[in-house]
């Protein structure tokens, strides 16, 4: 008998015992004979005789239940435990489950066989009814809300290396929230949970210096608090001048059988402070208008996300050489500060251009300089004063539409303005033969695009697209524009949205033939041969029959002023070069109001339709005003109830595979019956050697790790956006184990255009003799194929033994839209992330890449490109490779890969 388990609520815990049960209801005789549990390879509905591959024994038992009276005394059904015998080492059923639970495989299959399988008397019956149970404690999580108080305020800031937090106590305070990895289920302990802190010192008190501890502390000093406790603690005293740095750890306490011990998370990141007595004190701050500050709870919301307010800076009663002044808001996605400069020392100034990047309740942070250097030749800063205001909520898009009704073979030829701004334009889709949905959509499974052209190969009826009646947006005032978009042909102009006047377009957004990039433009004036403006995206070459996420953003800085007026272009959420100011390029530049309604897949040029859409379109959405930069980020993150959507855009099983191939899935959600996968990926093609699809049991792609590889045409994601990459994969220790150390055993891998590198890759790296990591990467480089940036993110731990020999589900998350800082203090966007099983890791590399690549070429499983090599071999299995455009969340990968049951 076969019992497979999901983890369920067992994730995330640490597993002190465990013990299987099953109720056995018959047996041959009255004398007992030996019962096995084995683990086994996982089981499926495509499991054949004689059955998964056997790895490795739990525990034995010499039994016989179930025969009642027939046996003398009698044998009623009975349950068997199965536990470790501590005087047996080769029963480990507690450290397998332990492993199980920390997410180092996918599912748990047990088997309960008879030692002797030829011995008929050793026949039993087992009820399907098993249970397995455990003793546990919670794992710990790395930390949350990391940081130093900077003076004696109750506001607490974490500093990269690039920008230190200036404090003014020689006895800084810092914070930490204890976590466990796993939140509790209802009536779950919280966990016995403890915050160790740990301050260095740098020898020159610059970042070059060499870092020794100088501090740590515990918090609470004595005893444990519950999951998610806010600790507090003051270090001892620190020596002025210094530059430091502390990080935190969550420490949980158990007991079990007379037995105590403890666990520790990774730390967090590093934060840095600098003790300054001497650095200007917090600024004063005193708004004008439109914000005002929260004082209470129930404070008014003013202004909005882009409308500028005014505020004063002043310095501190005790400073007397202030030069400037530098803000944020802490909310921002990327903390882009702007600075401002007194007109004489020490006097306040009045910055009216204060702008919120989001809605709610934000925070403004304000610094004070009297511009002296610090010891790293960096303008000082002093510690920061915090004004909490409302912001008013953006404005709801005054147009969108889903797509949604646009089921294949229903003949519906409109799509629905589902926005509940101002008055509704619904699109009606012109050219039957060239138009209608399609199940690839950027929402996912039961979801529906506008698909426009790439059906009919006739030219006179490549002329689909859809429109509204009337302007579904004033392109005279600040709009926004975007939509997602999946570009099948790049032979010429192809509009994703534009609004015509009498003449001309007032805007388009679309791809251009001719500068082979995405573009957004206005023209001056509603004329035959208007000027037009535009903002280029910054790479060229986009790649086709991936989804791209495209937003066009028009700002008249909302004054009369046509000289400020600019347009700018985004692309997956980030901006294109800098806004292009409209009367600098064309003096005959006039803000105008196209007349003509909004076309999805084309342009209108004198009453005429060209440039027309060959492939997707969704998610089209207009505003009425100019979105700014963090609302454009959370528009490409295309969330539902704060959950973002992604959409699977390939996918290689190589369980119903056979030949040389290993095939698409037949998955499609919407039509069961469907024999191929809706996005046509094709299959990938084995290598000559070193490769087979075969297996005793379930069939699996297998690999020597010495030529064996498969591989397919790339890309199948825009690079430049997030997205996330899965493997179901097995390692063969034996050959691993003859490798050298730091090689490198690539699972998949998309390479570069340029180089011997891989874009993006996921592999497992051996570390030294006999230890190994999982790793997710990504590459960029330069048109010479040169490494220009790297991202890394590593497992916590090394490879245990549980993890070889059996089916692992390894994947790679890339975040466009997460802010990390560079080593040169800059902003940027983008940043990889590791999960093995449902958990994601936390390593001490730096996982942000700040220069964007885009893969092109050969995507490839069981081999990539490193280090200006390629081979890279991978000793083991696949049974599948899975990639889906946008980047899951950690219910995401547990819900959709890791896919626990009770």
């Amino acid at each position: 008998m076969y019992f497979e388990f999901g983890p369920g609520a067992l994730s995330g815990k640490h597993v002190l015992d465990a013990e299987f049960r099953a109720k056995e209801t018959w047996s041959f005789n009255c004398t007992p004979y030996w019962v096995d549990l084995e683990r086994t390879d996982n089981i499926s509905e495509g499991t054949r005789w004689p059955g998964p591959k056997q790895l490795d024994q739990m525990v034995d038992r010499y039994v016989s239940a179930g025969r009642g009276d027939l046996c003398n005394p009698e044998q009623p059904d009975k349950w068997i435990d199965f536990g470790d015998n501590p005087v047996e080492p080769d029963e480990n059923l507690t450290s397998t489950v332990r492993a199980f639970a920390a997410g180092k495989f996918p599912r748990l299959t047990l088997m309960l066989r008879a030692k002797d399988e030829g011995e008929p008397r050793a026949w039993k019956r087992f009820d399907n009814n098993a249970e397995l149970k455990v003793w546990y404690a919670p794992l710990p999580g790395v930390p949350t809300s990391v940081g130093a108080i900077p003076g004696t305020g109750n506001t607490a800031a974490c500093r990269p290396a690039s920008d230190p937090l200036t404090v003014t106590v020689d006895t800084p305070t810092l914070r930490a929230r204890v976590q466990t990895k796993v939140e509790q289920q209802k009536g779950e302990e919280g966990g016995s949970l403890q915050a160790e802190f740990v301050m260095e010192r740098s020898s020159t008190d610059t970042v070059k210096g060499t870092w020794s501890q100088v501090w740590s502390g515990y918090r609470p000093d004595s005893g444990w608090h519950p999951d998610d406790t806010l600790e507090t603690i003051t270090t001892s005293k620190r020596a002025d001048g210094g530059l430091y740095r502390f990080r935190v750890r969550t420490q949980s306490h158990w007991s079990h059988d007379g037995k105590t011990g403890d666990l520790f998370s990774p730390y967090s990141s590093w934060c840095y402070v600098r003790i300054d007595s001497t650095a200007p004190k917090p600024p004063t701050i005193t708004p004008n208008t439109p914000y005002t500050e929260c004082l209470t709870d129930d404070c008014v919301a003013h202004g909005g996300p882009g409308v500028p307010g005014s505020f004063t800076f002043g310095p501190n009663a005790g400073d007397k050489d202030v030069q400037a002044y530098r803000w944020r808001f802490m909310s921002s996605k990327a903390a882009a500060t702007k600075t401002v400069s007194a007109a004489k020392t020490n006097e306040p100034v009045t910055d009216k251009d204060v702008k919120p990047g989001l809605g709610g309740t934000q925070t403004l942070s304000v610094e004070a300089s009297d511009l002296k250097l610090d010891k790293d030749g960096r303008v000082r800063w002093g510690p920061p004063t915090y004004f909490t205001t409302k912001v008013e909520l953006a404005p709801e898009a005054s147009g969108r539409w889903h797509f949604g009704e646009l089921k294949p073979g229903t003949g519906t030829m409109k799509a629905a303005d589902t926005a509940t701004v101002g008055v509704r334009h619904d699109a009606t889709l012109v050219g039957a033969a060239g138009t209608g949905g399609s199940t690839r959509a950027r929402r996912g499974a039961g979801d529906y695009s506008l698909r426009l052209n790439d059906l009919v190969t006739d030219p006179a009826q490549q002329t689909g697209h859809a429109a509204t009646a009337s302007p579904a947006v004033n392109t005279q005032d600040s709009f926004t524009v975007s939509a997602w978009a999946y570009l099948t042909n790049a032979s010429a102009n192809r509009v994703v949205l534009s609004q015509a006047g009498s003449k001309t377009t007032a805007f388009v957004l679309y791809y251009s033939s001719a500068y082979k990039k995405w573009i957004f433009n206005r023209a001056d004036k509603d004329q035959t041969d208007p000027v037009f403006i535009r903002s280029f995206a910054d790479a060229a070459n986009p790649p086709l029959n991936v989804w791209t996420h495209l937003t066009g953003v028009f700002d008249t800085k909302r004054d009369s002023d046509k000289s400020n007026d600019t347009v700018q272009l985004f692309v997956n959420g980030q901006p294109q070069g800098t806004p292009v100011v409209l009367a600098k390029t064309a003096a005959t530049y006039e803000p105008w109001a196209a007349t003509g309604g909004l076309q999805f897949g084309r342009a209108v040029s004198t009453g005429a339709g060209v440039d027309h859409f060959f492939g997707l379109l969704d998610e089209a959405a207009v505003w009425q005003d100019a979105q700014t930069p963090d609302l454009v980020r959370d528009e490409d993150r295309l969330e539902t109830d704060g959950v973002p959507a992604n959409e699977l855009v390939a996918h290689w099983d190589a369980t119903i595979s056979s030949g040389n191939q290993v095939a698409e899935s037949p998955e499609d959600p919407d039509n069961p019956a469907s024999t191929s996968f809706p996005y046509h990926r094709g299959t990938l093609a084995l290598s000559a050697s070193g490769a087979a699809l075969t297996g005793d049991d379930a069939t699996s792609l297998e690999l020597d790790g010495t030529a064996g590889y498969a591989k397919a045409t790339g890309p199948v994601i825009d690079e430049t956006g997030s997205f996330t990459v899965s493997a179901r994969v097995r390692l063969d220790k034996a050959t691993l184990d003859k490798k050298p150390v730091g090689y490198r055993a690539m699972v998949a891998a998309q390479a570069t255009p340029a180089g011997k590198e891989s874009s993006w890759a996921l592999w497992v790296e051996k570390v030294e003799d006999g230890v190994y990591q999982w790793k997710f990467g990504r590459t960029a480089v330069d048109s010479a194929g040169k490494i220009v940036d790297t991202a890394l993110a590593p497992a916590q731990d090394a490879i245990g033994s549980k993890e070889f020999n059996t089916w692992v589900d390894v994947t790679g998350v890339f975040n466009a839209g997460e802010a990390f800082t560079a080593d040169d203090g800059t902003e940027h966007f983008g940043v990889a992330q590791l999960y093995v099983g449902p958990f994601m890791q936390q390593g001490e590399e730096d996982p942000g890449l700040a220069a964007a690549q885009q893969g092109t070429g050969v995507l490839s499983v069981g081999s990539g490109s490193a280090n200006a090599v390629t081979g890279h071999y991978l000793p083991g299995s696949l049974a599948k490779l899975r990639v889906w455009v946008g980047a899951m969340t950690a219910d995401q990968v547990n819900s959709q890969i890791a896919k626990p049951s009770t």
